[in-house]
């Protein structure tokens, strides 16, 4: 558990490209980047990883591409730094998010010719096998040797990380998110356990017994039933069609714009109650029903494609599967095997303690290194102990709330924490102006205009911009919350980092990460030693990123055999509305 087992601690750094034909060519390199010794070509690259356990870490132009097969092969590396995703996170900093991030666009861009568009995302949808007829990554020129371009590229990339401005952290989230792409394979391998049968028989009991056809369960149909008769004899609706709810509302003389919970709730009418259980289960058939079970779950498993990075604020994604929305209710079906345990982590008000440590305010990074609450230790230096108060006027800061009572406990908040206020205002400011802002670490928030992400009105990893006139102070208040969110998002990468390299070489697999939280899937005797592990990791993740922070970046750690056993996590992840 005290890092990289015996045969993997090298040092070395070694390039890693593979010919159209499918062969390796690789070489030593300096710390230039540059080749240190001769080229060498295997008939693979898992040959030629296997050939080589002293390499400590490996460049190649994207794990995604590499990693699978060297995992399949039984081969795992210490560390690599993936030249694409580098690229990408560099082109943002240089104010050129948007330009692909290929190696064949970079060595475009180097030799100043036409850039390779990037192929377009993969498919969200429910299907976990790759189309046959997706597109896959741009091809180099003919003639050019991919080791040369890589190299050529690599170099580049060093140079220019050794330009930004703040060289010492940008080199640290390259390596960082680099790390989180060997996660990210190494997860989507291991998978989550699952137990399919308990998934199924908590389905039945939710949603009772499916109808010939494919048509709605036994128990949606009661729901949309009733929804119908609270409107009316001879009324038929559909719940799971918005326009005929709000058709339905505005005859019963009741105007919605919506049908969102929030918005249904506050009206006094006998159909919301009914309409409100029939959304919730809705949502499970859809999301996590018979259908996502077959196409997800395989051999007690369920493995995701997780993409790094995938958010404009550096959270990530996946493709397909809603690895990262698991409802409550089915974790009852995340259950670890015989003998073995899960360790539950939530950093515990992250983004919060991100912004205290990140604007460096004395108060609020007081208050946010006692071990306690955040919210109870902050409501008793601003809010008359009032820890609801706290939390309204905190969130709000990083969130942007504009009206309400928001505003008004903001105004307490930035007397008290003045410094931690300013910075997002800053941020914000920023962002009306079309400028853009950078997390502690450097990494960029997209750009405002068609091919920048503004985000949604309180939330960095909202949609795609508005139309023009939503807003400069809509992008302002992405742009806040960016600061805070994209640094949080740095510093999980880290945890990341150094919790997988601690679990390197034993028995323990990490098998998801959501934003704040990780489990980790392990032997039940290591299950106290894994807990120690990450508890390290997320203090060496703080003192990475900050120095030395009075800041606790403590977690939360359960052991449990059932996810469904966990507390809730993530309660700050949501932006306020």
């Amino acid at each position: 558990m005290d890092g990289y087992p015996e045969d993997v601690r090298g040092t070395a750094r070694w390039a890693l490209a593979e010919t159209a034909e499918g062969r390796a060519r690789v070489c030593p390199l300096d710390e230039r980047g540059r080749p240190a010794g001769p080229v060498c070509e295997e008939e693979s690259a898992p040959a030629a990883v296997r050939a080589r356990p002293q390499v400590g870490r490996w460049v190649w132009r994207a794990t995604a591409a590499v990693y699978p097969r060297l995992l399949a092969a039984g081969l795992r590396v210490p560390r690599c730094y993936d030249v694409e995703t580098a690229e990408a996170l560099l082109l943002g900093h240089e104010a050129l998010a948007g330009h692909p991030r290929s190696l064949p666009a970079a060595w475009a861009r180097l030799h100043r010719l036409p850039e390779p568009p990037d192929p377009p995302p993969a498919s969200q949808g429910t299907d976990p096998q790759p189309s046959l007829f997706e597109a896959g990554p741009p091809p180099l020129p003919d003639g050019v040797d991919p080791l040369e371009a890589l190299l050529e590229v690599y170099a580049a990339q060093l140079a220019r990380t050794a330009g930004a401005g703040h060289p010492d952290r940008m080199r640290l989230l390259l390596a960082g998110e680099s790390a989180g792409t060997l996660v990210a394979a190494e997860m989507s391998r291991a998978g989550v356990p699952w137990r399919a049968d308990v998934h199924r028989e908590l389905l039945d009991e939710l949603l009772g017994e499916r109808y010939p056809g494919g048509g709605l369960p036994r128990r949606l149909v009661e729901l949309a039933g009733e929804v119908s008769r609270a409107f009316g004899p001879d009324v038929r609706v559909r719940p799971e069609v918005p326009a005929e709810v709000l058709q339905a509302f505005a005859r019963a003389g009741v105007r919605l714009s919506s049908t969102r919970a929030w918005e249904l709730e506050r009206v006094d009418h006998p159909a919301v109650a009914p309409l409100l259980r029939f959304k919730k289960l809705y949502r499970l058939h859809t999301a996590h029903g018979w259908t996502w079970l077959r196409s997800w779950v395989r051999d007690g498993r369920f493995r995701a494609e997780y993409v790094p990075g995938g958010a404009p604020s550096g959270r990530w994604t996946t493709n397909g599967g809603g690895a990262l929305q698991i409802p409550r209710v089915v974790r009852r079906a995340v259950v670890a095997d015989p003998g073995r345990r899960l360790v539950v982590a939530d950093a515990a008000q992250l983004e919060p303690r991100i912004l205290a440590a990140v604007s460096g305010d004395r108060g609020l990074m007081a208050a946010a290194s006692t071990g306690r609450d955040l919210y109870t230790a902050l409501s008793e230096r601003a809010f008359s102990g009032d820890r609801a108060q706290a939390k309204l006027a905190l969130l709000g800061a990083v969130y942007g709330q504009t009206s309400g009572d928001g505003l008004r406990y903001l105004a307490a908040l930035r007397k008290r924490f003045p410094a931690a206020v300013a910075y997002v205002d800053e941020a914000a400011r920023a962002g009306e102006e079309g400028r853009l802002v950078r997390t502690h670490l450097g990494r960029t928030s997209p750009p405002a205009g068609p091919q920048g992400a503004d985000g949604g009105p309180g939330d960095a990893d909202g949609g795609p911009q508005r139309a023009a006139g939503a807003g400069d102070r809509a992008r302002g208040r992405f742009t806040r919350n960016f600061v805070v969110q994209g640094s949080a998002a740095d510093w999980a990468v880290l945890m990341l980092a150094a919790l997988r390299r601690r679990l390197l070489g034993s028995a323990a697999e990490l098998v998801f990460f959501q934003h704040d939280e990780v489990i980790v899937h392990c032997p039940a005797e290591e299950a106290e030693r894994v807990s120690e592990a990450v508890r390290a990791a997320g203090a060496q993740a703080a003192h990475a990123m900050f120095g030395a922070t009075p800041v606790d970046f403590a977690f939360s750690v359960g052991v449990m055999e059932c996810y469904a056993d966990a507390k809730g996590a993530g309660e700050e992840a949501a932006p306020v509305r």
